[in-house]
Protein backbone atom coordinates (compact mmCIF):
# COMPACT_ATOMS: atom_id res chain seq x y z
CA UNK A 1 0.00 0.00 0.00
CA UNK A 2 1.16 3.52 -0.73
CA UNK A 3 2.95 5.26 2.11
CA UNK A 4 0.80 8.26 3.10
CA UNK A 5 3.86 10.39 3.82
CA UNK A 6 5.41 9.85 0.40
CA UNK A 7 2.94 11.93 -1.61
CA UNK A 8 2.40 15.59 -0.81
CA UNK A 9 -1.25 16.51 -0.46
CA UNK A 10 -3.34 18.48 2.03
CA UNK A 11 -6.64 17.32 0.52
CA UNK A 12 -8.53 14.64 2.45
CA UNK A 13 -10.38 13.82 -0.77
CA UNK A 14 -7.13 12.83 -2.49
CA UNK A 15 -6.16 10.59 0.40
CA UNK A 16 -9.55 8.86 0.18
CA UNK A 17 -9.23 8.53 -3.61
CA UNK A 18 -5.84 6.86 -3.23
CA UNK A 19 -7.29 4.19 -0.97
CA UNK A 20 -10.13 3.60 -3.41
CA UNK A 21 -7.67 3.21 -6.31
CA UNK A 22 -5.99 0.47 -4.29
CA UNK A 23 -9.40 -1.11 -3.50
CA UNK A 24 -8.84 -0.55 0.21
CA UNK A 25 -11.87 0.11 2.42
CA UNK A 26 -11.11 2.54 5.27
CA UNK A 27 -13.30 1.82 8.31
CA UNK A 28 -14.61 4.89 10.09
CA UNK A 29 -14.38 7.12 7.00
CA UNK A 30 -17.43 8.17 4.97
CA UNK A 31 -17.39 9.78 1.53
CA UNK A 32 -20.40 11.66 0.17
CA UNK A 33 -20.45 13.28 -3.28
CA UNK A 34 -22.78 15.57 -5.17
CA UNK A 35 -22.39 17.05 -8.66
CA UNK A 36 -24.13 20.13 -10.03
CA UNK A 37 -23.95 19.42 -13.76
CA UNK A 38 -25.26 22.83 -14.81
CA UNK A 39 -22.62 24.80 -12.89
CA UNK A 40 -19.95 22.05 -13.06
CA UNK A 41 -19.44 22.14 -9.30
CA UNK A 42 -18.57 18.91 -7.51
CA UNK A 43 -18.94 18.69 -3.74
CA UNK A 44 -17.23 15.93 -1.79
CA UNK A 45 -17.63 15.45 1.95
CA UNK A 46 -15.12 13.21 3.72
CA UNK A 47 -16.12 12.50 7.31
CA UNK A 48 -13.52 10.80 9.50
CA UNK A 49 -15.51 9.38 12.41
CA UNK A 50 -13.05 7.25 14.34
CA UNK A 51 -9.48 7.47 15.62
CA UNK A 52 -8.64 4.34 13.63
CA UNK A 53 -9.89 6.02 10.45
CA UNK A 54 -7.91 9.14 11.34
CA UNK A 55 -4.72 7.11 11.80
CA UNK A 56 -5.21 5.35 8.48
CA UNK A 57 -5.97 8.58 6.62
CA UNK A 58 -3.23 10.53 8.38
CA UNK A 59 -5.69 13.31 9.20
CA UNK A 60 -7.62 14.26 12.39
CA UNK A 61 -11.19 13.19 13.10
CA UNK A 62 -13.58 15.69 11.55
CA UNK A 63 -15.36 16.85 8.42
CA UNK A 64 -13.59 17.83 5.19
CA UNK A 65 -15.73 19.47 2.51
CA UNK A 66 -14.19 19.93 -0.92
CA UNK A 67 -15.61 22.10 -3.71
CA UNK A 68 -14.19 21.41 -7.16
CA UNK A 69 -15.02 24.03 -9.77
CA UNK A 70 -12.96 24.00 -13.01
CA UNK A 71 -14.32 27.43 -13.94
CA UNK A 72 -12.91 28.90 -10.74
CA UNK A 73 -9.91 29.80 -12.91
CA UNK A 74 -12.14 31.87 -15.23
CA UNK A 75 -12.61 35.57 -14.38
CA UNK A 76 -16.42 35.36 -14.33
CA UNK A 77 -17.85 37.53 -11.52
CA UNK A 78 -21.29 35.90 -11.58
CA UNK A 79 -19.80 32.41 -11.35
CA UNK A 80 -17.47 33.42 -8.53
CA UNK A 81 -20.45 34.90 -6.68
CA UNK A 82 -22.20 31.52 -6.93
CA UNK A 83 -19.12 29.82 -5.50
CA UNK A 84 -19.03 32.36 -2.64
CA UNK A 85 -22.66 31.61 -1.78
CA UNK A 86 -22.03 27.86 -1.92
CA UNK A 87 -18.95 28.21 0.26
CA UNK A 88 -20.85 30.32 2.80
CA UNK A 89 -23.52 27.60 3.09
CA UNK A 90 -20.95 24.90 3.84
CA UNK A 91 -19.16 27.06 6.45
CA UNK A 92 -22.54 27.67 8.07
CA UNK A 93 -23.13 23.89 8.08
CA UNK A 94 -19.97 23.46 10.19
CA UNK A 95 -20.99 26.34 12.46
CA UNK A 96 -24.31 24.63 13.13
CA UNK A 97 -22.58 21.29 13.66
CA UNK A 98 -20.50 22.88 16.42
CA UNK A 99 -23.57 24.61 17.94
CA UNK A 100 -22.06 28.06 17.39
CA UNK A 101 -25.20 29.41 15.71
CA UNK A 102 -26.73 29.79 19.17
CA UNK A 103 -24.26 32.56 20.05
CA UNK A 104 -26.18 35.85 20.09
CA UNK A 105 -23.24 37.91 18.81
CA UNK A 106 -20.84 35.44 17.25
CA UNK A 107 -17.22 36.57 17.42
CA UNK A 108 -14.97 35.29 14.62
CA UNK A 109 -11.23 35.66 14.24
CA UNK A 110 -10.09 35.22 10.62
CA UNK A 111 -6.41 34.32 10.25
CA UNK A 112 -4.62 34.89 6.95
CA UNK A 113 -1.77 32.37 7.04
CA UNK A 114 1.15 32.51 4.63
CA UNK A 115 3.80 34.81 3.27
CA UNK A 116 2.56 37.84 1.34
CA UNK A 117 5.93 38.07 -0.47
CA UNK A 118 5.54 34.60 -2.04
CA UNK A 119 2.55 34.63 -4.39
CA UNK A 120 1.51 30.94 -4.15
CA UNK A 121 1.59 31.33 -0.36
CA UNK A 122 -0.21 34.69 -0.23
CA UNK A 123 -3.81 33.43 -0.29
CA UNK A 124 -4.44 34.03 3.42
CA UNK A 125 -3.17 37.63 3.52
CA UNK A 126 -5.09 38.46 0.32
CA UNK A 127 -8.33 37.12 1.81
CA UNK A 128 -7.90 39.34 4.86
CA UNK A 129 -7.29 42.35 2.59
CA UNK A 130 -10.83 41.98 1.18
CA UNK A 131 -12.54 41.09 4.44
CA UNK A 132 -15.20 43.26 6.07
CA UNK A 133 -14.03 43.49 9.69
CA UNK A 134 -16.66 44.68 12.16
CA UNK A 135 -15.40 44.04 15.69
CA UNK A 136 -14.04 47.54 16.20
CA UNK A 137 -17.29 49.13 14.96
CA UNK A 138 -19.50 47.03 17.24
CA UNK A 139 -17.16 47.61 20.20
CA UNK A 140 -17.11 51.37 19.60
CA UNK A 141 -20.68 52.12 18.53
CA UNK A 142 -22.71 49.06 19.48
CA UNK A 143 -24.32 46.34 17.36
CA UNK A 144 -27.04 48.67 16.05
CA UNK A 145 -24.36 50.60 14.19
CA UNK A 146 -24.26 47.58 11.87
CA UNK A 147 -28.00 47.94 11.19
CA UNK A 148 -28.92 44.53 12.59
CA UNK A 149 -30.25 43.11 15.83
CA UNK A 150 -27.52 40.49 16.14
CA UNK A 151 -24.14 41.67 14.90
CA UNK A 152 -21.29 39.25 14.31
CA UNK A 153 -17.92 40.52 15.49
CA UNK A 154 -15.36 39.86 12.76
CA UNK A 155 -11.69 40.52 13.45
CA UNK A 156 -8.67 39.51 11.37
CA UNK A 157 -4.94 39.07 11.61
CA UNK A 158 -2.07 38.24 9.24
CA UNK A 159 0.54 36.76 11.59
CA UNK A 160 3.22 36.24 8.92
CA UNK A 161 5.61 33.28 8.97
CA UNK A 162 8.18 32.28 11.56
CA UNK A 163 11.05 33.45 9.34
CA UNK A 164 9.60 36.97 9.55
CA UNK A 165 8.46 37.05 13.17
CA UNK A 166 10.67 34.56 15.01
CA UNK A 167 7.54 33.13 16.59
CA UNK A 168 5.38 30.10 15.90
CA UNK A 169 2.07 31.24 14.43
CA UNK A 170 0.13 29.39 17.11
CA UNK A 171 2.01 31.35 19.82
CA UNK A 172 0.80 34.62 18.29
CA UNK A 173 -2.75 33.34 17.93
CA UNK A 174 -2.96 32.07 21.48
CA UNK A 175 -2.16 35.60 22.66
CA UNK A 176 -4.79 37.13 20.38
CA UNK A 177 -7.41 34.61 21.49
CA UNK A 178 -6.65 35.29 25.16
CA UNK A 179 -7.13 39.04 24.66
CA UNK A 180 -10.07 39.17 22.23
CA UNK A 181 -11.91 35.95 23.23
CA UNK A 182 -13.48 34.97 19.87
CA UNK A 183 -15.89 32.04 19.67
CA UNK A 184 -14.42 30.71 16.41
CA UNK A 185 -11.20 30.93 14.41
CA UNK A 186 -11.16 30.56 10.62
CA UNK A 187 -7.68 30.00 9.19
CA UNK A 188 -7.04 30.57 5.48
CA UNK A 189 -4.02 28.92 3.90
CA UNK A 190 -2.54 27.75 0.61
CA UNK A 191 -2.35 23.98 0.22
CA UNK A 192 -0.47 21.37 -1.80
CA UNK A 193 -2.32 18.96 -4.09
CA UNK A 194 -1.57 15.52 -5.48
CA UNK A 195 -3.28 16.21 -8.81
CA UNK A 196 -2.27 19.23 -10.89
CA UNK A 197 -5.80 19.61 -12.31
CA UNK A 198 -6.97 20.67 -8.83
CA UNK A 199 -4.58 23.62 -8.60
CA UNK A 200 -6.50 26.88 -8.08
CA UNK A 201 -9.75 25.05 -8.90
CA UNK A 202 -10.50 23.45 -5.55
CA UNK A 203 -11.48 24.77 -2.12
CA UNK A 204 -11.34 22.60 1.00
CA UNK A 205 -13.17 23.48 4.22
CA UNK A 206 -12.40 21.51 7.39
CA UNK A 207 -13.38 21.78 11.04
CA UNK A 208 -10.14 20.17 12.25
CA UNK A 209 -7.79 23.13 12.26
CA UNK A 210 -4.62 23.28 10.22
CA UNK A 211 -0.91 22.47 10.26
CA UNK A 212 0.87 25.32 8.40
CA UNK A 213 3.46 24.19 5.87
CA UNK A 214 2.63 20.47 6.14
CA UNK A 215 1.87 20.11 2.43
CA UNK A 216 5.38 21.15 1.45
CA UNK A 217 7.10 19.21 4.24
CA UNK A 218 7.70 22.29 6.43
CA UNK A 219 5.76 21.19 9.52
CA UNK A 220 4.88 23.84 12.09
CA UNK A 221 2.88 23.54 15.29
CA UNK A 222 -0.77 22.85 14.56
CA UNK A 223 -3.48 25.50 14.88
CA UNK A 224 -6.32 23.48 16.36
CA UNK A 225 -8.94 23.62 19.09
CA UNK A 226 -6.50 21.80 21.36
CA UNK A 227 -3.74 24.39 20.87
CA UNK A 228 -5.89 27.56 20.79
CA UNK A 229 -8.81 26.72 23.07
CA UNK A 230 -11.53 27.50 20.49
CA UNK A 231 -12.90 25.68 17.42
CA UNK A 232 -10.73 26.21 14.34
CA UNK A 233 -12.07 25.92 10.79
CA UNK A 234 -9.62 25.80 7.91
CA UNK A 235 -10.23 27.02 4.36
CA UNK A 236 -7.56 26.14 1.84
CA UNK A 237 -6.86 26.18 -1.87
CA UNK A 238 -4.14 24.02 -3.45
CA UNK A 239 -1.69 26.33 -5.24
CA UNK A 240 1.35 24.05 -5.63
CA UNK A 241 2.10 20.48 -6.64
CA UNK A 242 5.20 18.40 -5.92
CA UNK A 243 7.54 18.14 -8.95
CA UNK A 244 7.87 14.40 -8.32
CA UNK A 245 4.09 14.11 -8.66
CA UNK A 246 4.14 15.74 -12.10
CA UNK A 247 6.92 13.43 -13.28
CA UNK A 248 5.07 10.45 -11.79
CA UNK A 249 1.91 11.38 -13.72
CA UNK A 250 3.98 11.75 -16.88
CA UNK A 251 5.49 8.33 -16.24
CA UNK A 252 1.97 6.86 -16.01
CA UNK A 253 1.14 8.32 -19.44
CA UNK A 254 4.44 6.94 -20.78
CA UNK A 255 3.58 3.46 -19.49
CA UNK A 256 0.22 3.59 -21.28
CA UNK A 257 1.97 4.63 -24.50
CA UNK A 258 4.55 1.83 -24.17
CA UNK A 259 1.84 -0.76 -23.67
CA UNK A 260 0.30 0.14 -27.03
CA UNK A 261 3.64 -0.37 -28.81
CA UNK A 262 4.45 -3.88 -30.07
CA UNK A 263 8.22 -3.48 -29.68
CA UNK A 264 8.15 -1.73 -26.26
CA UNK A 265 5.16 -3.48 -24.73
CA UNK A 266 7.40 -5.55 -22.44
CA UNK A 267 8.98 -2.41 -20.95
CA UNK A 268 5.53 -0.99 -20.25
CA UNK A 269 4.44 -4.20 -18.54
CA UNK A 270 7.54 -4.20 -16.31
CA UNK A 271 6.90 -0.61 -15.21
CA UNK A 272 3.21 -1.40 -14.73
CA UNK A 273 4.16 -4.12 -12.25
CA UNK A 274 5.49 -1.44 -9.88
CA UNK A 275 2.94 -0.31 -7.31
CA UNK A 276 2.16 3.39 -6.80
CA UNK A 277 4.64 3.82 -3.94
CA UNK A 278 7.46 2.16 -5.88
CA UNK A 279 6.82 4.33 -8.94
CA UNK A 280 6.81 7.48 -6.83
CA UNK A 281 10.03 6.53 -5.03
CA UNK A 282 11.67 5.65 -8.37
CA UNK A 283 10.76 9.08 -9.74
CA UNK A 284 12.13 10.81 -6.62
CA UNK A 285 15.44 8.98 -7.09
CA UNK A 286 15.62 9.88 -10.78
CA UNK A 287 15.01 13.59 -10.29
CA UNK A 288 17.15 14.02 -7.17
CA UNK A 289 19.01 16.00 -6.05
CA UNK A 290 18.21 18.94 -8.35
CA UNK A 291 14.42 18.61 -8.68
CA UNK A 292 13.60 16.59 -5.59
CA UNK A 293 11.74 18.83 -3.16
CA UNK A 294 10.78 21.33 -5.86
CA UNK A 295 7.17 22.53 -5.95
CA UNK A 296 5.47 23.84 -9.09
CA UNK A 297 2.72 26.43 -9.48
CA UNK A 298 0.82 27.64 -12.60
CA UNK A 299 2.29 30.60 -14.47
CA UNK A 300 -0.89 32.67 -13.95
CA UNK A 301 -0.85 32.12 -10.18
CA UNK A 302 -0.80 35.90 -9.49
CA UNK A 303 -4.19 36.47 -11.10
CA UNK A 304 -5.60 33.20 -9.74
CA UNK A 305 -4.71 34.05 -6.14
CA UNK A 306 -6.35 37.47 -6.46
CA UNK A 307 -9.55 36.00 -7.91
CA UNK A 308 -9.88 33.12 -5.46
CA UNK A 309 -8.96 35.21 -2.42
CA UNK A 310 -11.75 37.61 -3.32
CA UNK A 311 -14.18 34.69 -3.75
CA UNK A 312 -13.34 33.36 -0.28
CA UNK A 313 -13.48 36.76 1.41
CA UNK A 314 -16.81 37.45 -0.29
CA UNK A 315 -18.22 34.19 1.13
CA UNK A 316 -17.14 35.24 4.65
CA UNK A 317 -18.59 38.71 4.15
CA UNK A 318 -21.88 37.22 2.94
CA UNK A 319 -21.99 34.83 5.88
CA UNK A 320 -21.02 37.09 8.76
CA UNK A 321 -22.18 40.50 7.57
CA UNK A 322 -25.52 39.52 6.03
CA UNK A 323 -26.48 36.40 8.01
CA UNK A 324 -27.57 36.89 11.61
CA UNK A 325 -27.60 34.42 14.43
CA UNK A 326 -30.56 32.03 14.48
Amino acid sequence: MLDRSSVRTDLALEDKERFESENVEVPGVILEEDYDEEREIRMSRVVIETEKGAKTMGKPVGTYITLEAPNLAVPDEDYHREISEELADYIWELIVRHDLQEKEDLSILVVGLGNRQVTPDALGPYVVDNLCVTRHIVKEYGKYAMGMEHANLVSAIVPGVMGQTGMETVEILRGVVAETKPHLMIAIDALAARNSRRLNRTIQIADTGINPGSGVGNHRNGITEETTGIPVFAIGVPTVVDAATIVSDTMESLIQALETSESLKGVGEVLRSYNAAEKYELVKELISPHLNGMFVTPKDVDEMIKQISYTISESLNLLFTNRTAS
